[in-house]
């Protein structure tokens, strides 16, 4: 007997953050190549997104380097899966509103998604550039889209926090509390977590306080509706008129989601995960990166050169 969806109809468009410059990497770390056949961190996202039944990546990208990404991108991805690009510029903002002068940073996460307004209209999920998710990941948010009928219930992929670990020394990370229906409650931000041998613990001033590992945590993989964007473009304009004059503020997505959660305007379901992620902060990262891809490769989870 053949299980109904919801939104089986409705597939999920892949929302790809890839405006960053990479300033600590140094270069654009997005283009690097970590795979057997070239490929980066990216090829291995829209592929994954591919297999997990995505129609559409939309990438946000800076027009300084367009031409290059699409050069890069393009030849790859025609005819596999619809294609779009939007720019994430400092001066594109709500009407009334102006670049104060001086500003280089750009305005943060919660802006780049913004750019994406006008070329989404389904259900997307949001991941970074530089970080590798796993197919499992995918296809759990695909599962989330397809039965999920509530226009204001959204999805954030928990990786448990010893899969994100780095053995190179401490990290950030948002640990999650969940309620009972592993809705979100809270993303506690934890500055510094990191192996002590086999233990895990998080470092505040001269306490330490023991981890279990497994709590799920966020790495920038979320799942929403269209109406998000409503939400987000209302915040953005609040967050300008109060905070649009300095030159480092910075406009948070998530900062918007745990607004509508705590007002009761929207859930967000915590999609567990045993999925592995690991990402490409600094240049250091790069040989464990490719070794693992190619443990991956070596599992039959990838061909040796991904786009035949």
């Amino acid at each position: 007997m053949s299980v109904i969806r919801k939104n089986e109809h409705m597939k999920p468009t892949l929302l790809i953050l890839a405006a960053g410059m990479g300033s600590r990497y140094g270069g654009l770390k997005q283009m690097d190549e970590l795979g057997p056949g070239g490929e980066s961190i990216i090829d291995y996202s829209v592929y994954d997104a591919i297999q997990s039944g995505f129609e559409k990546v939309v990438f946000v990208i800076r027009r300084s380097f367009a031409d290059a990404f699409k050069e890069r991108f393009e030849p790859k991805l025609a005819g596999k899966i619809k294609t779009e690009y939007v720019f994430q510029e400092l001066d594109d903002l709500p009407e009334g509103y102006s670049l104060p002068e001086g500003r280089e940073k750009p305005w943060g996460t919660g802006h780049a998604i913004l750019m994406a307004k006008n070329v989404i209209n389904e259900p997307f999920a949001i991941v970074n550039a530089d970080d590798f998710y796993g197919r499992g990941a995918y296809q759990q948010v695909f599962d989330f889209v397809a039965d999920s009928a509530n226009e204001h219930e959204y999805a954030m992929v928990g990786y448990a926090l010893n899969n994100t670990l780095s053995e190179h020394g401490t990290v950030s990370r948002g640990v999650c509390e969940t309620d009972t229906d592993n809705n979100l409650v809270n993303i506690v931000e934890r500055t510094k977590i990191g192996y002590e041998g086999e233990k895990v613990f998080f470092y505040e001033g001269d306490d330490k306080t023991e981890l279990s590992g497994t709590e799920p945590v966020s790495m920038n993989f979320w799942a929403f509706k269209p109406n998000y964007f409503n939400y987000l473009e209302k915040s953005f304009q609040a967050f300008l008129k109060e905070k649009g004059t300095e030159m480092k503020s910075e406009f948070y997505f998530n900062a918007v989601v745990d607004n509508l959660i705590k007002k009761g305007i929207a859930s967000t379901k915590v999609i567990k995960t045993d999925a592995k992620w690991f990402g490409v902060t600094y240049k250091e990262d790069k040989p464990l990166v490719q070794e693992k891809l190619n443990m991956l490769i070596k599992d039959g989870i990838y061909p040796e050169k991904l786009w035949q």
